[in-house]
């Protein structure tokens, strides 16, 4: 599905809840429609988009499908130990209501040319389940290994293993079940790797897969790096469509700067998890603080997340196109 809103990579625009359900302990499915006559950007499998769960306050949720009435369909895990967005949205959200939307937007690229192994914790399964749903329109090869705590919360398990039986494994902690991601990826086969879940599963797959090619390995991290926080020293960036230059000191961030100084940037978690702020580096090196970009990305120093990288030490100066 394509056209319908401008410039819809960016854009803020509103959408109608047209359905909410339970489809696993803890887990909803929300609709989104669009308002009018509009019709909802397209996207393809591993995209994600903002949501404005409260006033002021975004999170990310995967794409799952689009819908036959062509509405955007996301699932959102109840966390527990949150900072509120999932709470905000199975207690918040009923039909009808209208909210706000950004993207989408896309790190989490699928190739339907090379063979896939799905590794997938909790409610990680949301791209990988439209990555699945690519791959079969394809005629890619596939298989899941699906991972939670329990089968009753595992959303889409059941419909997946029924409809998939000989290329999904379905891992359920209380069925005495667990992915031993070591021997799952002992042997490189030609295939890519995407992996969606708990930080210490993707830190699990990246590690047993060291020894696969370059670029065999693909992660959707929503969680910022550890060292995000971390001080840094001050250095000066270039902005090349504005015509500024402007100091960013150690202790705040090229978005916050820019942003002082009266340039309009698109930003949405702050904490380079989500892709909003992503610009192009024209000069200089950065350190890359995100966990959007692949560590091949970040070694190109050509684009980056100025919500919390920076120049990296003895480089003084950025040049970005802002």
């Amino acid at each position: 599905m394509s056209g319908g809103i401008t410039n819809g990579q960016a854009a803020r625009f509103p959408v109608r809840v047209a359905d909410r359900r339970v489809v696993a302990r803890d887990v909803v499915t929300v609709d989104l429609a669009p308002v009018g006559t509009a019709t909802l950007p397209g996207w393809e499998a591993g995209a994600h988009i903002d949501v404005e769960v409260t006033p002021g306050t975004e999170r990310q949720y995967s794409l799952v499908t689009t819908t036959p009435e062509g509405h955007w369909r996301v699932a959102v895990l109840r966390e527990r130990d949150g900072r509120g967005g999932s709470a905000a949205v199975h207690d918040g959200f009923a039909v009808d209501d209208l909210v706000v939307v950004g993207g989408p937007r896309n790190h989490f690229g699928f190739d339907p040319s090379r063979p896939a192994v799905f590794v997938a914790g909790g409610i990680g399964i949301t791209p990988i389940s439209a990555m699945i749903a690519a791959a079969e329109a394809a005629g890619t090869p596939w298989e899941l290994h699906y991972a939670g705590r329990s089968r009753a919360g595992m959303a889409f398990a059941d419909e997946l293993q029924r409809a998939h039986p000989e290329r999904v494994v379905v891992a359920a902690a209380d069925e005495g079940r667990r992915v031993d991601v070591a021997a799952l990826l002992a042997d490189p086969r030609g295939a890519v790797v995407y992996c969606c879940g708990p930080r210490r599963l993707m830190d699990a797959v990246e590690a047993a897969a060291a020894h696969w090619p370059a670029g065999s390995v693909r992660v959707e991290r929503f969680e910022p790096a550890e060292d995000v926080d971390a001080p840094g020293e001050a250095f000066e960036v270039e902005l090349a469509v504005s015509g500024s230059t402007l100091t960013v000191p150690g202790d705040r961030s090229v978005l916050e700067v820019a942003e002082d100084a009266g340039v309009f940037v698109l930003s949405s978690c702050r904490e380079g998890t989500c892709g909003t702020c992503e610009t192009p580096v024209l000069e200089g090196t950065v350190d890359h603080r995100d966990t959007v970009l692949s560590p091949a990305e970040q070694a190109d120093d050509r684009t980056m997340m100025i919500c919390v990288s920076r120049a990296a030490a003895g480089c003084r100066r950025l040049v970005l196109e802002l």
